[in-house]
């Protein structure tokens, strides 16, 4: 059988999800500036999403360490 550290194959999916949730949310700001120059949403309503985004983008990455680092506590 492979010697297989948990804890750092834990720590490989953990930052391959914050790389994805960097890209997602670069694109979805992408999405938003098109929509901006479309005349889809204002100016104003595109700032108030990218600000939401960010604020949740933060959240769901902390929420992801602090699981990290109780799961390493725990080892």
């Amino acid at each position: 059988m492979a010697n297989f550290d948990f804890g750092d194959g834990l720590r490989k999916v953990f930052l391959a999800g914050v790389g994805a949730l960097a890209t997602t949310v670069e694109k979805s700001q992408e999405i938003i500036d098109d929509l901006v120059k479309k005349g889809e949403i204002t100016v104003e309503q595109g700032k108030t999403l990218n600000t939401e985004l960010k604020r949740k983008a933060g959240e769901a990455k902390r929420e992801a360490e602090t699981k990290v680092e109780s799961e390493d506590s725990a080892e």
